[in-house]
């Protein structure tokens, strides 16, 4: 692991700084607030941003480079050089944030050399923290830990879709499943909740054909890949790396 580091005390590391995350993310969720948007046209909130800066001083601890949606990106020519960086979404699902559904995750994840080795995701709606690593995938609530995948009995076969961000892509890919499997239970969700829901059993197929980030799914990865599940590139049709030159991600299956 990372010099002087156990990977169990940085697990430990990420989720305390999720929770914290989550604590700016929920005062913020309480009260009213303003939204702005970014260059992009992504919407962007002060509780994004309180979060990125409790989220960022923790981690910077560990003297681990931070790629953050909401920090400083530095050029691929810095960014090559690290052999662990953290990838860190405050507040992933700002318009599910705004729209009040609860739908939203703080998501940390840590990487070696372009593959996730830790994740954490927070759900602060709930108080559920999804977690993975080279020990396993688990689901903490209330204080208990269940290993992941849990099993789901008498269930028809189950694919997830974003609520915010559906494609005729998509679509077309559900029409397919009906057509090999019969019954299709699709179930639309908001953030990296959709990963989790593949992760611990309660769904089998998420298909993301329209664009995400690195730090939308890094953590979600992470989560779904120590729950023995596969998360692949479409393009490459290997498992997603990271810290590439363009942030932006190809398509991908998580199944």
């Amino acid at each position: 692991m990372v010099e002087g580091i156990s990977e169990s005390a940085l697990l430990a590391l990420a989720k305390e700084a999720a929770l914290l995350g989550g604590r700016e993310i929920m005062d913020v969720y309480q009260n009213d607030f303003d939204v702005v948007h970014k260059e992009d046209n992504s919407p962007l909130t002060i509780a994004d941003q309180r979060a990125n800066r409790v989220i960022e001083e923790h981690l910077k601890t560990t003297e681990i480079p931070i790629l953050s949606e909401e920090g400083i990106h530095l050029d691929y020519d810095t960014r090559k050089k690290w052999e662990y960086l953290w990838i860190v979404d405050p507040l992933d699902g700002t318009k599910e944030f705004i729209k009040r559904n609860g739908e939203f995750t703080v998501n940390i994840a840590l990487v070696k050399n372009g593959l996730p080795i830790l994740g954490v995701i927070y759900v602060p709606v709930k108080n559920w923290m999804y977690f993975g690593n080279s020990k396993g995938s688990f689901k903490e609530i209330n204080n208990e830990v269940i290993k992941l995948p849990f099993s789901v009995a008498h269930r028809p076969y189950t694919a997830v879709g974003s609520r915010s961000h559906p494609s005729k892509e998509t679509a077309d890919f559900f029409d397919q499943l009906k057509k090999e499997k019969g019954e299709v239970n699709v179930v639309s969700m908001g953030s990296s909740l959709k990963i989790c829901l593949v992760a611990e059993g309660t769904a089998d197929v998420y298909p993301r054909f329209a664009p995400t980030m690195e730090w939308d799914t890094a953590a979600g990865h992470a989560i779904a890949k120590f729950a023995g599940r596969t998360f692949k590139d479409v393009n490459t049709q290997q498992e997603m790396v990271y810290n590439r030159e363009q942030l932006r991600n190809n398509w991908f299956i998580v199944e």
